[in-house]
């Protein structure tokens, strides 16, 4: 879990924290919750704790693994990184000095470039002065409606060097986006059993408010029964921008 990755936006994948609870609709058919009772019934050491079965389940315990803040450092080709991939950063039990420490990581690695993805950001902008946020992280919010807009707001109002959003899984148009000191956006569909359909006009609207503003658009995925299943391509090719990876400093 802490090396490549198949999420077409990163290269890589590092769970300091793994678990977390469902918190709002983006959260229904969560791909971590699914993998993780796998990864339990596997006997697999960081899926033991369960979690609250009526917001998450077997292996979905919040958790942190002071053992894992160690691997970046072990990591000496710069990489792009998600973090948390299998959880929340910002989860409120995940205790502050924990979220330090692996702020104290990121910082001390700077030839690797960092994306840390939340649904808590009122959380996330509480703890905000808190964070010596260095300039290798790149910090997103997900918003997987208009009703969820409110999270952009908070992530502007952060220290964060780099802001993104993903609208992954896009579940419906997020109507006019203030897209003011957002430097990325991530959109796709829902895939795995169940997934919920993503209309074309919203993945549109999102993509031509993003050339409009100057913003790096990328486009994952149609989703379906398996994440390939529809394709990558949106009006006939590939949307793969992203913000340029900083030089280590």
């Amino acid at each position: 879990m802490a090396d490549k990755s198949s999420i077409e936006w990163t290269e890589s994948t590092w769970n300091p924290t793994t678990g977390c609870d469902q918190t709002s609709p983006g959260c229904d058919n969560c791909y971590a919750l699914t993998l993780a009772k796998r990864l339990k019934a596997m006997g697999t050491a960081k899926y033991q704790r369960d979690g609250d079965p009526r917001t998450s389940g077997p292996g979905f315990g919040i958790t942190t693994h002071p053992e894992s803040l160690s691997v970046p450092y072990g990591w000496r080709q710069p990489r792009l990184v998600f973090v948390n991939s299998m959880s929340d950063l910002f989860h409120p039990r995940v205790p502050v000095t924990f979220i330090q420490e692996v702020f104290d990581v990121m910082r001390e690695t700077p030839r690797h470039t960092y994306q840390v993805l939340t649904k808590r950001s009122k959380r996330m902008l509480d703890l905000s002065p808190a964070i010596d946020w260095p300039s290798n992280v790149w910090m997103g919010v997900s918003v997987e409606s208009a009703r969820y807009r409110f999270r952009i707001d908070q992530l502007r109002q952060t220290g964060a060097a780099v802001r993104f959003i993903s609208a992954e899984p896009l579940l419906g148009s997020l109507g006019r986006v203030d897209l003011a000191e957002i430097d990325w956006v991530i959109a796709g569909g829902e895939s795995g059993p169940g997934a919920r359909v993503m209309d074309i006009a919203w993945g549109r609207d999102l993509r031509d408010q993003c050339l409009e503003a100057g913003v790096k658009f990328f486009f994952k995925q149609w989703g379906g029964r398996t994440p390939k299943a529809g394709g990558r391509e949106l009006d006939g090719r590939t949307w793969d921008d992203r913000p340029a990876v900083a030089a280590a400093g």
